[in-house]
């Protein structure tokens, strides 16, 4: 659960069973970050969800507040055969769409809308850079920052990438440190790097058993898609969570308990827990590709307990029994294909399309997943 990014300057050290430090990445509150927007979408409601503000790139921080439910995401449409097609840069999916639920979305970073359902792009389109924005979940105001490309020019349909800090991380200290923007930026992609609230390791997500008490991030996620929905033009069949050691936990927490939201989660440096595992019976077969290292220290790669955080101890079931947990959950069959050259093993024969993989770095430490493999796997599933 601890954060090894080279340049991230602040460690905080814990104690606990494994009597090693669980560090944040960068800055450990919620401070602002350069950016700021000039703009600011419609207030035009869809099916999607609720949402408002603008990136943009003025020296000053651009802040705004909404409340927004937990709503699930998707286009209004009826039942169809979603169009499709290569993109640009990566591959639309088709498929058909589900009752209530439009079809594919764009391809790629080009193609068109298709199925019962179409997505209308807010007016006018946000500006490029990084802005703070809050939402509101219930009684608190939570907050996150928007990652708008310079790419994105409001047109067409693009996919949303979550990503989730380490414990004792933020929003921006994520924004600083995450490897997946080189890999989205080219394709107009909007990513969004939400803060969790303070435990007693500082900033984390509550997971169930940890590792921060009396929160519901579930509803957090949702109300924060929800939200960017309205002024970003996002396709709702491609919305994907990913993170880091704690935040990949949290990353796994949604695949169990928000896979009508998410299409595909790239979890890195955690596993599912013993303590919670009974509990995650997603609601439709989801695509799950982790990231772990044979010489992670933190959460260590054979899986067993820790108490780093205080009060809270968990148990990781391991990379290798994790991995086996998801194909049994997806429902899938056969063995899975041997390493390739990234050390990456995919169970394919799965329900509905979707695939379970394991990218085992062989004496790799507790660290950020490979977002060159990542985001080229998470784009190939689109939601149903």
């Amino acid at each position: 659960m601890m954060n090894r990014r080279m340049n991230s300057p602040k460690q905080i050290l814990l104690s606990g069973a494994l009597g090693i430090a669980l560090l944040g990445c960068g800055s450990g509150s919620d401070g602002t970050t350069t950016g700021g927007g000039d703009g600011g979408g419609t207030s035009g409601t869809t099916s999607s969800g609720v949402t408002s503000g603008s990136g943009g790139s003025a020296a000053s921080g651009d802040t705004t507040t909404t409340t927004s439910s937990a709503g699930t995401t998707g286009s209004a449409g009826g039942t169809g055969t979603g169009g499709g097609g290569a993109g640009d840069a990566g591959t639309g999916g088709a498929g058909t769409g589900g009752a209530g639920t439009g079809g594919a979305g764009a391809g790629g970073s080009g193609g068109g809308t298709g199925g019962g359902g179409s997505i209308t792009c807010p007016s006018p389109a946000l500006s490029a850079g990084d802005s703070n924005k809050t939402v509101m979940v219930g009684s608190r105001s939570r907050s996150y920052v928007l990652h708008v490309p310079a790419t994105y020019d409001g047109s067409k349909p693009v996919p949303l990438v979550v990503d989730f800090h380490p414990l004792g991380g933020s929003g921006p200290s994520e924004r600083s440190g995450s490897p997946y923007p080189a890999q989205t930026d080219p394709e107009g992609v909007i990513m969004a790097f939400p803060s969790g609230l303070s435990g007693p390791s500082g900033g984390a997500w509550n997971v169930g058993p940890c590792c921060v008490a009396d929160t519901d991030d579930v509803a957090f996620a949702r109300a924060l898609v929800a939200q960017v929905q309205e002024t970003a033009c996002i396709d709702p069949k491609r919305i994907y969570a990913v993170g880091f050691s704690m935040g990949g936990g949290m990353s796994h927490y949604l695949a169990c308990h928000a896979a009508d939201v998410f299409a595909a989660v790239a979890p890195a440096a955690f596993d599912l827990l013993q303590e919670n595992i009974g509990g995650c019976e997603p609601s439709r077969p989801i695509s799950v590709i982790s990231f772990r290292g044979t010489s992670d220290s933190i959460v260590p790669y054979a899986g067993g307990g820790s108490s780093v955080v205080r009060g809270m101890p968990v148990t990781f079931l391991g990379a290798k029994s994790t991995f086996q947990k998801w194909a049994d959950i997806n429902g899938c069959t056969g063995s899975p294909s041997a390493e390739n050259g990234q050390g990456c093993s995919t169970y394919s024969n799965c329900q509905d399309g979707v695939e379970v993989t394991l990218c085992t770095k062989q004496g790799g430490g507790h660290e950020p997943g490979n977002a060159s493999v990542g985001w080229p796997a998470l784009k190939r599933h689109v939601m149903p």
